[in-house]
């Protein structure tokens, strides 16, 4: 009757009181279907509203089957998948209805606005429930239905709909069907609806497996593909396909280089988005790897080339010419090149890409020089310069000296805590390398100064979070690669200060990094005792805990008890769990101690602690025989004083 009236509200609410019962039964629906409370009729009320033309209202239904769907497929029982397939099977022919776009839609599918987001969800959902079908038997039916019928554009296009969102779940070893759709999609004709062009693109793009098993199709398929990247509206989804054939294809795309650099160098003249962009690059990055390895330094420099004299371009630029000279873009198509780039080079071969990042350097210490007050366009230098030195590794030490000299002198006037994270991928990449070690040294030296002295502003460590976690990361790396350097240091002392203060910060991210400086650094006293250091490490961290480590107990107890968030607990566990087993003796008097100093009572005079709570607390702790009964003492214990 709500339907005939077309009372939208109505149908809306009877779907959400039907959704309400399919929820509240899902426990016996799963466990006993058909009987009782798991009667399987409730499911034919909610596949009734998935009949209603308006896609609001399946919808509402989605949360239900995707936890339908998540219990089955842990249950993994095939007489029990298959009670439920005549639904799903309903449920996706009806999916499929709502996702046809209307007969007079022009243009591409839009996949921002509330239909696309709908879409979107459609597609996860499928893939979600698809097991309970049979992702082979559902594609071959729905090829079936374009196949054997000829059906109106939207019918077809809401197909290749459905069917890229499983093309990826089928085995594409001997199954015929996707041989013959990937055959027949490259083959439609240019005059097909806009749309089913640009659905046909991305379900290609999701069979790139079959074209890795089935190299034949590779030049029919990139010729289709790039036809549409040179049409503004399907360049996008082209690109993505693309990529991912140039990912999964690697060693076939081999000999399509060159016509992935072409593409690479005219970039622009295509209508694409940023990250379809760097995409493309991506792709060509990843085929550029399989090269011979006298062959990729010239091709790394031509596929770099672009963006370089890009770069040159915006920095001979006048300033007062009103055009942008903003370099992100041509920076974050180096770094996914560098990033992607990842030859396999033999011990004493040269790494084929020392070269061009050599040659680069210039250019973006340039760059870099020019735009050292802006925090946005510095992070994104430092991620390339990060994504070069891990491209080439150990081959970009002659970069080390002049990287360094420049980030310390930007760092004196301009805090940018990307620096802290570049320098941590240095000292991993070369903490271990000891003609590298004093150099890293009077790096982080020179760049604890003015890290120090910004935290000491007024709420300087809850201002300046990033600079807390991206310090103590760096702290950290030196921990992993040269220990003995960094508590040998003089700057060890203000370190550990800086370190016990931040215990307190109420921030995630930073203080997992000082949690796990602090675990690091006590664990390196007990860890790898077979090498030749071992002695001298243990006997540094004893000097540490001497000097520091009543303190560290006393602010962790802290922390914990008045600053600190729950899910933090963990990380200190650790802390204390690694103190305990260096020195259990000391430990354990430097718990009674800080536990001594805790405030008993709350300001209005009700008892905060027991002495009893205090005793259990500290004999759960020293007893503990893993780390995870210490963080379970912990939990229980600032309960007491929340």
């Amino acid at each position: 009757m709500a339907v005939a009236r077309e009372d939208m509200d109505k149908v809306l609410n009877y779907c959400r009181m039907f959704t309400e019962l399919c929820e509240t039964f899902l426990e016996k629906i799963v466990s006993t279907p058909g009987h009782e409370l798991g009667d399987l009729r409730t499911l034919d009320l909610l596949l009734i509203c998935a009949g209603h033309p308006q896609y609001e209202v399946v919808e509402i239904s989605f949360n239900f089957w995707y936890r339908l769907g998540e219990h089955l497929y842990k249950i993994n029982d095939a007489v029990l998948h298959s009670i439920f397939k005549p639904y799903i099977q309903r449920l996706l022919h009806a999916l499929a209805r709502h996702c046809q776009l209307d007969p007079d839609h022009e243009g591409v599918p839009e996949e921002t606005d509330d239909f696309g987001e709908f879409r979107m969800r459609v597609s996860d959902l499928v893939k979600d429930l698809i097991f309970l079908v049979g992702s082979v038997e559902c594609f071959a039916q729905l090829y079936s239905t374009l196949k054997e019928g000829n059906p109106p554009w939207e019918v077809t296009e809401a197909v290749l709909f459905i069917m890229a969102s499983i093309a990826k779940s089928i085995d594409p070893e001997k199954n015929p069907t996707l041989i013959e759709v990937l055959e027949g999609v490259v083959r439609l004709p240019e005059s097909v609806h806009l749309a089913v062009r640009y659905t046909s693109i991305e379900l290609v793009g999701e069979m790139s497996e079959v074209v890795d098993r089935n190299p034949q199709f590779l030049d029919p398929v990139l010729t289709y593909l790039m036809k549409g990247l040179c049409q503004p509206a399907l360049a996008s989804p082209s690109a993505k396909a693309i990529q991912n054939i140039c990912s999964v294809c690697r060693d076939h795309m081999a000999q399509h280089f060159s016509g992935l650099l072409g593409i690479a160098k005219s970039l622009d003249s295509f209508t694409l988005p940023p990250e379809a962009s760097v995409g493309l690059l991506k792709g060509t990055a990843l085929v550029l790897t399989r090269l011979p390895l006298d062959k990729i330094s010239e091709c790394l420099s031509e596929l770099c080339s672009v963006q370089v004299e890009s770069l040159k371009k915006l920095l001979s630029q006048d300033p007062n010419n009103g055009i942008s000279s903003d370099p992100t873009l041509f920076l974050d198509r180096l770094a996914v090149i560098f990033r992607h780039t990842a030859p396999t080079v033999e011990n004493g071969q040269t790494h084929p890409c020392q070269r061009v990042i050599q040659e680069i350097w210039p250019v973006m210490s340039e760059t870099l020089n020019k735009h050292r007050a802006d925090n946005r366009i510095v992070e994104r230098c430092c991620r390339c310069l990060r994504f070069a030195v891990r491209c080439v590794g150990k081959g970009s030490a002659a970069l080390l000296q002049p990287l360094v000299t420049q980030m310390v002198n930007v760092y004196q006037m301009h805090q940018h805590s990307c620096f802290l994270y570049l320098g941590s991928i240095l000292v991993d990449e070369y903490g271990m390398e000891e003609g590298c070690q004093q150099g890293l040294l009077d790096m982080l030296q020179a760049l604890c100064v003015p890290t120090f002295q910004l935290l000491e502003h007024p709420n300087g460590l809850r201002n300046h979070p990033d600079t807390v976690d991206d310090m103590f990361r760096l702290l950290t790396r030196f921990i992993q690669r040269c220990p003995v350097v960094l508590l040998r240091s003089q700057v060890l002392v203000h370190v550990l200060q800086w370190a016990i203060a931040a215990t307190t910060l109420d921030h995630r991210d930073a203080n997992c990094s000082v949690m796990k400086f602090l675990r690091d650094l006590v664990h390196a006293g007990v860890s790898n005792d077979h090498e030749e250091n071992f002695e001298v490490r243990k006997d540094l961290i004893q000097q540490v805990l001497n000097q520091f480590g009543q303190q560290l107990i006393s602010q962790l107890l802290h922390s914990c008890c008045f600053c600190l968030p729950p899910y933090t607990l963990p990380d200190v566990a650790e802390v204390i769990w690694e103190i305990m087993i260096f020195d259990r003796p000391t430990f354990c008097r430097w718990l009674e101690t800080s536990l001594k100093s805790l405030p008993k009572e709350m300001s209005g005079g009700a008892i905060t602690v027991t002495h009893k709570q205090l005793t259990d607390f500290h004999k759960q702790v020293t007893s503990a025989e893993e780390c995870k009964q210490v963080c379970w003492a912990l939990r229980d214990f600032t309960r007491l004083f929340r």
